[in-house]
This record gives C-alpha cells, structure tokens and sequence, in this order.
C-alpha cells in the first residue's frame, strides 16, 4: 500500500484522470444505453481507490431515477442516483477496507449530509424529477428521458460534478484509510 504525500499525490491525479475522462465520455456514452448516474458515480469513485467489482454496479443501478421512479404518498418523489452513489461511495472510503466501526457511522451522515448540500447548492436540488425534468414514476417517463437526450444535455454533469466532490469532501479519509 502506499502511503502519506506520494499516495496523495497519486490519488489526486487519479481522480484528475478519472474527471477529465468523465467530462469527455459521458455526454456521448447514452450511446450505449448503460448510462446510470448512480452506478457510474459510485464505481468511478470505486475505480479511482482501486475497488472494483460487478456487485456496485449492481447494487447501485436502482438508485437512479430517483430510487427508480419512487413517489410518496406525500408525492415526495426520490433523490438523483449521483447523489445516491457519492453518499453510498462516502461509505466505502469511511469504511476504509474492513466494515465501518459504529464510532465512524454519525461522520459518515455528517459527510453525506455535507455532499448533498453541496450538490443541491451547485444544482438547485437534489431530486432526480427536479433536476431532470423527468418523473420516472410515470411510465413513459423513461421514454421521454430518452427522447429528450437528457443524460447528454443534464445527467452526465451530475455525475462528473459528484465524483470531484467526493475527492474534496473525502480527501483526509481517503488519505488515511486508503494510503
């Protein structure tokens, strides 16, 4: 493992790397209809710290759409899926490479209250419908997502925007527990 200023030097560049490819990438990448904001945030940031595995994809994929379309009964309608998988990824770097102790659980709801903030100031919101224009709950909201070409127009900013800000939020934690 590497550890103190040489690490932190290389994570840096990797999640550098890791945006500018973002930025490039993901505006073209509904091409490919793959595109999730939810697991694309979480595993960049997985793949950046040298995680990697089917399984957070997997797990993070119904996180989209605002927990795929979920609306209350109080027609509060779910969260964007990049906000999702940067909290879910706040976790696993807390978390370090064993199961996260119960001393370290309030800083991880201190520092994903701390990201959605900071999403909802850059973004105005941090409801998937709100941000998107998209209800998911209604069934051809899929459709229209596509139709509309809003991953290339809005989705894909999230994305990028959550993976850098989960570098600065992080950046000691990531330091400590994977230098």
């Amino acid at each position: 493992m590497k550890v103190g200023k040489f690490f932190h030097e290389e994570i840096t560049k990797r999640f550098d790397e890791k945006v500018a490819q973002l930025k490039r990438d993901l505006p073209k990448a509904s091409e490919m209809l793959s595109v999730n904001c939810a697991a694309l945030t979480l595993t960049s940031v997985l793949e950046v710290i040298g995680v990697e595995s089917h399984f957070f994809y997997n797990l993070a994929v119904p996180l989209a759409g605002g927990f795929g379309g979920f609306r209350s009964m109080y027609d509060w309608k779910g969260p964007c899926g990049a906000v999702c998988g940067g909290c879910a990824a706040i976790g696993i770097i807390l978390g370090g490479h064993d199961k996260m102790k119960p001393k370290d659980i309030p800083n991880a709801y201190l520092r994903a209250s701390r990201y959605a903030h900071s999403f909802e100031k850059e973004f105005g919101s941090v409801s998937c419908s709100h941000l998107c224009g998209i209800d998911f709950s209604d069934a051809e909201g899929f459709q229209k997502y596509l139709d509309n070409n809003v991953w290339e127009k809005t989705c894909y900013k999230f994305v990028v925007f959550a993976v850098d800000q989960i570098r600065k939020i992080m950046s000691k934690e990531l330091k400590k527990k994977w230098g």
